[in-house]
């Protein structure tokens, strides 16, 4: 007498392959479309966290609008961010030192811009603007490295153009 196979093993196999195949597939769709149901549980330590800041030293918590375009060619590309009541101007940071540029920092090394402007409303400062200009396809898969890095720390997702 022949013994079939076991149709339990087969299904949890089967199962297992399922759920291995959508843990594969989590980190990126994760990394550009944060889900609530889904929870970073990846423990960020100050060394590899990617930051920004107008201060060195000084870390921006308050998370960016960020605006990207690139060439057609993708020979150059410009991000443009937008702060809204940026920590760097608080009084309790003002003795950190004064903005100098915007750096955007990680485990790769330091990026920066001095093209950052402040917004005024009734003589104090209510916004900044920096704009970031990428020269090379290097440098535009450079800081797609870091935004992915700082989306990640800071749960923000991507939209494409539409």
């Amino acid at each position: 007498k022949t013994q079939s196979p076991n149709p339990i093993i087969s299904i949890n196999q089967n199962i297992k392959m399922k759920v291995i195949s959508l843990i594969a597939a989590l980190p990126v769709v994760a990394a550009f479309a944060p889900n609530s149901a889904i929870s970073n549980t990846r423990a960020v330590t100050q060394l590899e966290a990617a930051s920004i800041q107008f201060v060195k030293g000084l870390e921006e918590k308050v998370v960016p609008d960020i605006k990207l375009t690139r060439a057609k060619d993708g020979s150059s590309g410009i991000a443009t961010f937008g702060f809204n009541s940026p920590n760097c101007f608080d009084a309790s940071t003002a003795e950190m030192g004064e903005v100098t540029g915007m750096f955007l920092i990680d485990d790769e090394g330091e990026m920066s811009t001095t093209d950052v402007n402040a917004k005024f409303s009734n003589g104090k400062p209510q916004s900044i603007e920096a704009t970031y200009v990428m020269k090379s396809p290097a440098e535009w898969d450079r800081f797609m490295r870091f935004m992915e890095k700082y989306s990640e720390d800071n749960g923000l997702g991507f939209n494409g153009a539409k």
